[in-house]
């Protein structure tokens, strides 16, 4: 429970600074800010639902951030598998993303909508852990 805990500390920190970024007057350089924020939020986001998963007793096969997902809806952790899958490959694009026009539509996806799907989670996992 205590790397959960941690890893979700450190997932709450994350999404703090990328809505921080996300509020700035829209520029390139926000943009590409924005963009390597979410990629580093995405990936505290489903290593932190891999280690929920765990302390709740669900052993992953492969730990892939898409059957992590998948787990994850199963076990109402998240309410949008479709939505975190898309997700997923946003943030795999990321890293051969060199067209300014694809950029910015992942850029406009985030702000408005997988930044409150990153949301609800932290909600969610802050409720479950109350119980």
């Amino acid at each position: 429970m205590k790397r959960f805990e941690e890893r979700k500390k450190d997932l709450i920190n994350a999404t703090n600074r990328l809505k921080e970024a996300l509020n700035e007057e829209e520029s390139d350089l926000v943009i590409d800010g924005v963009l390597h924020r979410y990629e580093f939020t995405f990936e505290l986001a489903w290593k932190t639902l891999k280690d929920y998963l765990e302390y709740l007793g669900v052993t992953i096969n492969t730990g892939s951030p898409r059957e992590v997902i998948k787990e994850s809806y199963a076990h109402d952790l998240i309410s949008d598998g479709e939505t975190w899958i898309k997700m997923m490959l946003a943030r795999n694009s990321l890293s051969h993303l060199y067209d300014e026009e694809t950029s910015r539509q992942v850029y406009n996806e985030i702000k408005e909508k997988y930044i409150y799907q990153i949301e609800k989670l932290i909600k969610r996992l802050n409720k479950y852990e109350e119980k």
